[in-house]
């Protein structure tokens, strides 16, 4: 009896006015480009230590992902709290092609670095991480299509859906290549060639077909499987990092395995689940059972699913 009453307070706030805001899929998406190209900026610094920033180019991602979330987090606040929208769209419009030019860019970079010389499959292996840099154009084409298509609809969150697909397929390039330049040394660094392939198959459905609630269940479940892979990679990753010789532990993780790397997967859940969240209304029930989601979402809008009943 007091679960039950403190799971209907609970439910008052969340679907309260105060928490409007976070209701709102355009801000989900505008946060999470925020604070990846935030994270970016560390992980760019770690991995071009490694050649201590040899040339100039190297300094175009840092510098931009450094002042681009400063940007983005003003625009914001412009558009969520003092309600201009013109200037949100227009300065996303902006930023968001521009991550997109650094990353074609940068993929371009690593691939001249080795590939372009011997164009062998061995050189595209061992030269430098050449879908690393499309994290950027991934993270653009999530800015400009917040922009472009109408939030809310089943349009924007396949979208958004697809583009956690494309994260995926771009984790499953990373681990085959990055693990394969030392022969899958160990059997677990197969895990995250298997995982991601699993991951980028299941999201693919939804997108290209209209499905029930209960397979977004499946997906879910998919979803919290990769998280654990990622968080088990990095354990890996720093481990491997923290017996190696030396005492610099900065030396350890610029030479050793990226230990940001596996957080890809946890990350891309995060997109992942936002897209499958805002797909929820627009999918039916399955003529037996109840999904997981299906109940969560009922329970954080009932307002929405009252009206979707009625209409049906």
């Amino acid at each position: 009896m007091r679960i039950s009453k403190l799971l209907t307070r609970v439910q008052r706030i969340v679907a309260g006015p105060r928490l409007r805001w976070a209701h709102d899929p355009q801000l989900w998406v505008e946060l999470f480009v925020t604070v990846n190209l935030a994270i970016l900026a560390a992980d760019i610094y770690i991995a071009h230590s490694v050649n201590h920033f040899q040339k100039a180019a190297e300094y175009i991602p840092l510098y931009f992902s450094i002042g681009a979330p400063l940007v983005l987090g003003y625009m914001i606040a412009l558009r969520w709290v003092w309600k201009l929208q013109s200037a949100w769209r227009d300065v996303g419009y902006l930023i968001g092609w521009l991550a997109v030019l650094v990353g074609l860019a940068g993929v371009l970079y690593h691939l001249e670095s080795r590939f372009f010389l011997d164009k062998t499959l061995k050189s595209l292996t061992y030269a430098a991480p050449f879908a690393a840099p499309l994290a950027y154009t991934g993270l653009g084409f999530l800015l400009l299509m917040n922009r472009m298509v109408a939030a809310r609809s089943v349009e924007w969150a396949r979208w958004v859906t697809l583009l956690a697909l494309g994260g995926f397929f771009g984790n499953f390039v990373l681990s085959l290549m990055d693990h394969a330049s030392n022969g899958f040394f160990a059997r677990t660094e197969w895990i995250p060639v298997i995982s991601s392939a699993f991951a980028t198959g299941f999201l693919i459905v939804p997108i290209i077909v209209t499905v029930t609630r209960r397979f977004l269940d499946l997906c879910l479940l998919v979803m919290c499987a990769q998280a654990i892979v990622g968080v088990l990679g990095f354990w890996f990753h720093m481990r491997a990092n923290l017996v190696e010789s030396g005492h610099d532990l900065f030396d350890k993780l610029v030479n050793g395995a990226p230990p940001m790397a596996p957080l890809l997967f946890p990350n891309l859940v995060g997109l992942a689940l936002i897209g499958l969240w805002a797909l929820l209304p627009h999918l039916p029930e399955a003529r037996s059972g109840v999904s997981w989601l299906g109940s969560a979402y009922s329970w954080a809008h009932p307002e929405k699913e009252a009206s979707l009943s009625d209409s049906v």
